[in-house]
């Protein structure tokens, strides 16, 4: 190595060279721990993959090394953590920011280490993570993956044989509890990609609900670690690794479920989540978002990138204040309801005239308009929802799909138009 005598007393132990003279020896990865032999299975990987090239250094020395010149030839730090180490988390943080700051990859190994934290650590600067322990092959995998994110020089875009695609952004908002705007989501989407299928069109739909999403429950789907890891490092994102978190329902719509952790809604930048929304309308044709309830600090950036903002409420006093509410923020803010389309969901049959006359002046009293008028669907909702199925799988009768059908078509219309007259 080259460097100071006293630098290279200090790491001398730490590094594990096995030049037995002291000769200079490259050190091309690391590892980064409170103490390497409680990760036995780091130990193995990192022999396979580095043979003598690694080293293994404690926090604190890791902290003096990567400033020093003997870190030059370095290309990796595997920092591996427990929740013991939560009181060393500065200055872990501190070696990630340094490591970043001279262009060397950090690949977190984490046992136990709360979604939380592990999300500080990647916004920190951290590159990637993998669980422990390790399954087998993955440490290999996850250079894998940071060596392709670093030779990305053009950004994502579609696969070699696919063609380029810029699709519709539906997004959907509930204004209140259990108004339904998640089953309305699913069914828009799942009959959009009925359409598309015939055209040769993708849909996907985006679970953007962090904490109680249940686009996953709609469609008999598992919550899987992958859309964690996914949106845990945007900056890094791919096309491949963003359709290794997706799942495929029926082989006609991709999926992005929710993560299967409840995490904090502000688990995203706005600059993250344009990231996601911008792959996905590059890979598909109509792209069906389902937003939380609470209106977030990227909300406005969803509907920014959206082509429709599909706000759905009831005919009840909570959906009117709520609608309200929303309003009035958006004016505060400047922002044009221009792309807002109101959905009322179970409204009154055509044959109750003194429902119809409270919906109208609901309408009137809020200042917009409402599009559309989805009926009772009855319990052959909550049934398909409970068995995971669409309505159009279900209960292919049932009003509400019948409607949203007629929704999707002429969404479906109106995108072939315009793609035509451009």
């Amino acid at each position: 190595m080259v460097g100071t005598a006293a630098t290279y007393n200090c790491l001398e132990d730490a590094l594990m060279a096995s030049d037995s003279e002291h000769q200079a020896q490259t050190v091309r990865a690391c590892t980064v721990s409170r103490n390497v032999q409680n990760f036995d299975l780091l130990i193995e990987d990192m022999e396979t993959v580095f043979h003598e090239e690694w080293g293994d250094l404690t926090f604190a020395e890791a902290a003096a090394f990567i400033e020093s010149d003997d870190a030059g030839d370095l290309e990796l730090l595997a920092i591996a953590l427990d929740d013991e180490d939560e009181q060393q988390l500065p200055l872990v943080r501190s070696v990630i920011e340094k490591a970043s700051a001279r262009k060397v990859r950090v690949l977190l190994i984490a046992e136990a280490l709360s979604p939380i934290l592990l999300h500080q650590l990647l916004r920190a600067g951290a590159d990637d993570f993998v669980p422990y322990p390790l399954p087998e092959g993955a440490l290999q995998d996850a250079i894998t993956r940071l060596h392709k994110a670093q030779q990305a020089s053009s950004g994502p875009g579609p696969a070699p044989n696919e063609p380029a695609r810029s699709g519709r952004i539906f997004c959907v908002h509930a204004l209140s509890g259990g108004v339904g705007g998640t089953n309305f989501a699913v069914n828009l989407a799942w009959d959009l990609s009925t359409l598309a299928a015939q055209h040769e069109q993708k849909v996907c739909i985006l679970d953007f609900d962090f904490q109680s999403g249940a686009v996953a429950t709609y469609l008999d789907m598992a919550r899987t670690e992958k859309v964690y890891e996914l949106l845990s490092q945007t900056s890094s994102m791919d096309r491949d690794a963003f359709f290794a978190a997706m799942q495929t329902f029926k082989d006609r719509l991709s999926v992005l479920t929710a993560p299967s952790d409840m995490l904090p809604l502000d688990l995203l930048q706005p600059d993250e989540i344009e990231r996601v929304i911008s792959m996905a309308r590059e890979n598909f044709d109509f792209v069906i978002i389902d937003m939380p309830r609470t209106i977030v600090h990227w909300t406005e950036t969803a509907l920014e990138m959206s082509d429709l903002f599909f706000a759905l409420l009831e005919l009840d006093l909570r959906s009117a204040q709520n609608t309200l509410r929303m309003i009035r923020a958006l004016k505060a803010d400047n922002i044009s309801l221009e792309k807002h389309r109101f959905i009322l969901n179970r409204a009154p049959r055509f044959t109750d005239l003194g429902g119809k006359s409270r919906a109208k002046r609901m309408a009137e009293s809020l200042g917009i308009s409402i599009g559309v008028h989805l009926p009772d669907g009855g319990s052959q909702v909550r049934d398909s929802n409970d068995h995971g199925l669409p309505l159009a799988e279900y209960a292919p009768k049932n009003p509400v799909h019948k409607e949203i059908r007629k929704l999707a078509e002429a969404l479906f219309e109106t995108a072939k138009a315009s793609t035509i007259a451009a």
